[in-house]
């Protein structure tokens, strides 16, 4: 989880771009600023002015610093600033809904390849072993020593389970590919998974879903991204009404002249402009018209999202209930499934049974392993999913992308013990 939050690309995307968004909503800041213009200038001409005497040197140079404040545009930038921070925290939400499937789907791929990392050597062991015993069988078909029928209904076991495992195991094998994209790690290195011991999973959460309901409403981005445009577009009425008013410019700035046949070449001026664009008043019920009409999707699109994150959380605990039981199933068949392989070995050691009956409960309990573990991994997923679909964090608000690899790790650790889960379900409410 620490590789991917610091290397993965989908996660760069999204800190560059809310990183973008202060900076734009800075330069927003800026544009409520009176403007403060220096211009210098040249005019000449190849005869002096046709005037008599002659009030115009040929050559001119003119120099000026003007201030000047436009109270309309400062009214204007003080609503587009406002808009600009909402638009930053919109981007905020948007890295932070990235980010939670980033990480899920770390969760998801980490145990299907931490999976293949403990089975790998078992199934690749196993495989010479088939090869032989369907060789024999083959032999046992068409030879006379058995009959054809059990010895083709064996062979059929054989390879119907060796199926199944060679499915499990292209699937195990492309969640490790899939973990490597995950934390931008070149496609083909190779890499190993320290494989952790299964340790139960405990939500700790309230049995009231109309509770769960609340927080989920509280903390999705989804949602916090619908009430942060809803707020962008009641500003839009604001700007709206601020165009409608009359343009007042005040101006003041210091002047220089050249021409030496003027009185003064050097001096202060000042002024004030009124302007009035009328046409804005024809517009303005068209304008409010589509700020009403953007008012009433927005309404439409949070009910729509309201109900889609309210199914998602009862969703997630069924899901959750629901893994929690194939877990324990699995758990049950690998555990007798061992118990007959030790059951087997022990006649066939004693030359009670034969060989190929020891490789196919060999094969059944590699399988049963197999599904036990990737129980695990969709277990671990629907853990994770329940905390995501009441958009609680997986990892710290303050977290620093550009600490080391062991500090980030370190952070998300604290934040997944059990005080630390408690901590972070106190601050939802819960």
């Amino acid at each position: 989880m620490a590789r991917a939050l610091k290397y993965n690309l989908d996660t760069k995307v999204e800190i560059m771009e809310a990183a973008l968004k202060v900076r734009e909503l800075d330069l927003a800041n800026y544009s409520a600023l009176p403007k403060l213009v220096a211009s210098s200038g040249y005019a000449g001409r190849n005869e002096a002015d046709a005037s008599t005497p002659s009030t115009r040197d040929k050559d001119i140079f003119t120099d000026d610093l003007t201030f000047s404040w436009n109270i309309l545009d400062f009214g204007l930038s003080y609503v587009r600033a406002k808009q600009a921070a909402d638009e930053a925290l919109i981007q905020q939400e948007m890295k932070r809904k990235i980010v939670n499937r980033v990480i899920e789907d770390v969760r998801t791929a980490y145990w299907r390849a931490a999976s293949y990392e403990r089975l790998v050597g078992r199934m690749h062991a196993l495989q010479g072993r088939i090869s032989g015993a369907l060789r024999d069988t083959r032999r046992l078909a068409n030879s006379a020593e058995s009959s054809p029928l059990v010895a083709l209904t064996y062979e059929r076991e054989l390879i119907q389970i060796q199926r199944e495992i060679e499915l499990l195991e292209g699937e195990l094998q492309v969640a490790k590919s899939q973990l490597a994209a995950l934390m931008n790690v070149k496609p083909g290195s190779k890499y190993t998974l320290s494989v952790p011991s299964r340790r139960p999973t405990k939500l700790g959460l309230p049995d009231k879903v109309n509770d769960l309901f609340q927080v989920a409403a509280t903390n999705r981005p989804e949602l916090r991204e619908v009430a942060y445009r809803m707020r962008i577009n009641d500003k839009e009425v604001d700007a709206a009404l601020l165009e409608l008013l009359p343009n007042f410019n005040l101006y003041a700035g210091v002047n220089y002249d050249s021409n030496k046949f003027i009185a003064s070449n050097d001096w202060v001026s000042w002024g004030a402009k009124v302007s009035w664009n009328l046409m804005k008043l024809a517009t303005m019920p068209v304008v409010m018209k589509k700020v009403e009409a953007q008012g009433a999707a927005l309404d439409a699109r949070a009910l729509s999202v309201a109900m889609a994150i309210m199914t998602q959380v009862h969703i997630s605990r069924v899901r959750y209930a629901h893994q929690r039981k194939s877990y324990g199933t699995a758990a049950a068949l690998s555990n007798v499934s061992h118990r007959i392989l030790k059951q087997v070995r022990s006649e066939t050691e004693a030359q009670k049974t034969s060989q190929q009956i020891l490789i196919r409960e060999e094969m059944n309990a590699l399988l049963a392993d197999a599904k036990f573990d990737m129980a695990y991994a969709d277990l671990q997923n629907a853990y994770a999913n329940v905390y995501a679909s009441l958009g609680l964090d997986p990892f710290p608000r303050d977290l620093d992308t550009d600490a080391s690899v062991a500090v980030i790790a370190e952070k998300l650790k604290e934040m997944w013990t059990r005080e630390g889960t408690k901590a972070r379900l106190e601050v939802a409410g819960l």
